[in-house]
């Protein structure tokens, strides 16, 4: 039952987060790249105000697997970084903190472009 209730609010945050940017690109002149953008500083400053790390117990990948989880990450790179090296931790910290998901990012794309061909979109 625990688990099929971490499901469920992780299907709802997550939802929520989602359906939040759809309404952005649908009801505003912001681009996707701004919004993705956008999602990212926010999770750096949920990050930041203590607000990120509860939000994550509470929902688990609903929030940790959007943009808003690498800002999140990237504020606890740099926290943990600072608290160990000072002021060059918080220059070093973020890069750390988002190596591992950059790198499988990177790994995956390249991946997919060698077994699947893409076509650029026709232009109408």
């Amino acid at each position: 039952m625990e688990l099929l209730l971490s499901l469920v609010r992780a299907f709802l945050v997550g939802g929520v987060l989602c359906v939040s940017a759809q309404l952005l690109i649908d009801l505003t002149k912001l681009t996707p790249a701004r919004i993705l953008v956008l999602y990212v500083t926010v999770g750096v400053l949920i990050g930041a105000l203590g607000i990120y790390e509860p939000l994550e117990k509470f929902a688990g990948a609903g929030v940790s697997v959007p943009l808003l989880g690498f800002g999140g990450n990237i504020a606890r790179g740099v926290k943990e970084a600072v608290v160990e090296k000072g002021l060059l931790g918080a220059m070093t910290g973020p890069l750390t903190a988002a190596a591992g998901g950059t790198a499988a990012a990177l790994v995956f794309g390249y991946l997919a472009a060698l077994i699947f061909h893409g076509k650029p979109k026709s232009q109408t």
